[in-house]
């Protein structure tokens, strides 16, 4: 592979890094929307406990900080990782905490739409 070659598809990854990044950030910001939706909106205009969703929303916008922070971190680790060279894995232990807590929450929403009044 030639300089120029090595060169671009250092940028590419950079670029790809950055969109990573800003997908991080947008999934942050979404579930910072369904925190306010869920903690604020839905009992101000329906008939039903408050707290309850608003816990569940509050629990929606610690998820979207957390998002956030990932994606300092990751984009951080990738940039590092190709100014050496190198290939920067997602830790395993990430992925599955966001997994059970993306499954916890998915269940309390279902159950506040099943079950809350």
């Amino acid at each position: 592979m030639s300089v120029n070659e090595t060169r671009d598809a250092s940028r590419r990854t950079r670029l790809a890094n950055e969109r990573t990044y800003l997908a991080w950030w947008r999934t942050g910001l979404t579930a910072l929307a369904v925190c306010v939706a869920l903690g604020r909106v839905v009992p101000g205009v329906s008939d039903v406990t408050a707290w309850p969703y608003q816990l569940v929303g509050a629990a929606y916008g610690l998820l979207g900080i957390a998002f956030m922070v990932v994606a300092h971190i990751r984009v951080r680790m990738v940039e590092r990782a190709v100014d050496r060279g190198d290939f920067a894995r997602m830790d395993e232990r990430l992925s599955i905490s966001l997994l059970v807590v993306g499954i916890v929450l998915g269940g309390a929403t279902i159950a506040l739409v099943l079950f809350a009044g």
